[in-house]
């Protein structure tokens, strides 16, 4: 860490080259969660001086654009964008963060390449998450800016090593910028970040639960019930391991026969296709292309390429019965629902004063 930089709740002592790389004042991310990272999260974040990331996976082109513009007006700070980096048309996703100078650019999973290269040359910050050291060292060997790595306690897709191991793993192997997640949610867990070598932390359930996040009030209070022990992580879902909060849906999906998830899978895949304007062979070819990355039946190649119908069920149309609720097992641990600026400042406030007890200088 170094002096300088903003102040929001005395947040020059958290100063990191994180900070310097992307021009936030606090180390913080706020990830870019489908459905939940829209234009008020993304730039209520970024205003409050941390790095709001707009959710573009489950946006159509004209929506990303249309989304990039209201961020703008809300805020002049940086944000970024989440891209898949296996969407059909990520030629195109690419160019438009470029022409519209965003500053970062973030991928669940690593962007080939020519992405990578490309989004340098033009001046974005390309931020891919990892979950394991060997993943974080083939991206830097690739140029990536910075990576976040994700610990087994993230929501989401998520791998299998706890953060506390993770994260001094990938600092040890990588230069760049680590940014933490999987287990965050207050000052104390920063610091904790800070000591293990990483340069920041990335939340996404502790801004999910937010005044801002546009999660339907009901399915929020359904997070705030839960307890650390409420979480599972299924493959049931698409094929990959995902933390959610554990419901009767899920249950039912883990003792569903693969013939009947294949008819649940087509029913999704024609769902997404009408809302995104998707056509069939752009799904088919990035279904094959996900099995082809790993061992998956047909339903859940399915099932991977429309997954989000079943998020947006949950948290878009608050119908919890018929969707999944990704989250961190963090969630068992949060109680209220304050809003960015709030949880910003008081992330920043508790870290420096934590900072400041162990370095002997409380009052």
């Amino acid at each position: 860490m170094s002096a300088g930089g903003g102040d929001p709740g005395g947040s020059s002592t958290l100063h990191t080259r994180f900070c310097d790389l992307v021009g936030v004042e606090v180390p913080i991310v706020q990830t870019g969660m489908g459905w939940v990272s829209g234009v008020n999260l993304t730039s209520a974040t970024s205003a409050a001086g941390a790095l709001g990331i707009l959710a573009a996976a489950t946006m159509s082109l004209p929506e990303l654009r249309r989304a990039i513009s209201g961020v703008r007006e809300r805020t002049d700070r940086p944000f970024g964008v989440n891209l898949r980096a296996d969407a059909p048309d990520i030629d195109e996703r690419v160019r438009l963060l470029i022409d519209e100078e965003v500053r970062v650019a973030s991928f669940a999973q690593a962007p080939k390449p020519e992405v990578v290269e490309r989004l340098r040359t033009a001046g974005v910050v390309c931020m891919p998450t990892v979950g394991a050291p060997r993943h974080a060292e083939k991206v830097a060997a690739w140029g990536v800016d910075a990576v976040i790595a994700q610990g087994a306690e993230g929501g989401g897709h998520t791998g299998t090593i706890p953060t506390s191991l993770l994260i001094p793993q990938v600092v040890d192997a990588v230069d760049v910028p680590v940014v933490a997640a999987g287990g965050f949610l207050d000052g104390r867990g920063l610091v904790a970040a800070l000591a293990w070598g990483a340069a920041g932390v990335a939340m996404g359930t502790r801004f999910l639960l937010s005044a801002e996040s546009r999660v339907p009030q009901e399915v929020k209070e359904r997070y705030l019930a839960a307890k650390l022990v409420d979480t599972v992580v299924t493959r049931a879902v698409d094929g990959y391991p995902q933390r959610v909060i554990r419901t009767e849906q899920i249950d039912r999906l883990e003792d569903t026969s693969p013939p009947a998830r294949l008819v649940g899978a087509v029913r999704n895949a024609a769902a997404f296709r009408r809302l995104s304007g998707t056509t069939w062979s752009a799904l088919v070819r990035e279904g094959w292309a996900m099995r082809r990355r790993g061992d998956l039946t047909n339903a859940q190649v399915l099932m991977a390429a429309n997954a989000p119908m079943m998020i947006k069920a949950a948290l878009v149309d608050g119908n919890v019965d018929a969707g999944v609720l990704p989250t961190g097992q963090v969630v068992g641990a949060i109680d209220s629902l304050p809003t960015v600026a709030e949880i910003v400042s008081a992330i920043a406030e508790e870290a420096t004063s934590t900072l400041d007890r162990l370095a002997g200088r409380a009052s």
